[in-house]
């Protein structure tokens, strides 16, 4: 029989991330999950209706709320996919997007 496939590797869990971060800085593991847990405040802070719609974690990633309207139903548009023919295209309600961009030191670790 051939090889078998190497097991996929997976992310790290919350509490391996908070362990290896407790190790690495010498805090304990309840001071970490502090820190985890004031930063998701900070972001759900800065991200809600009252903050500025822009978070960003230093030398990582920038978050951006974006507001998209509502679009209108539309009859008789051209399917992209069978030229000549129409369609009609269905009314979408205003969402909210979160947009997470990479910073240049993030970029940089890769």
């Amino acid at each position: 029989m051939g090889k078998s496939a190497a097991p996929a590797k997976k992310a790290p869990s919350k509490s391996e991330v908070t362990a290896n971060i407790a190790e690495s800085t010498g805090l304990s593991k309840k001071q970490v999950g502090a820190v985890m847990d004031a930063l998701a405040g900070e972001i759900k802070k800065a991200l809600g209706n009252k903050g500025p719609g822009v978070f960003a974690v230093p030398g990582l990633v920038k978050i951006e709320k974006k507001r998209m309207p509502a679009k209108p139903a539309r009859k008789g548009v051209p399917n992209p996919f069978r030229p000549g023919e129409l369609m009609d295209v269905a009314a979408k309600p205003a969402s909210t997007k979160i947009k997470v961009r990479p910073l240049k030191s993030l970029k940089e670790m890769v």
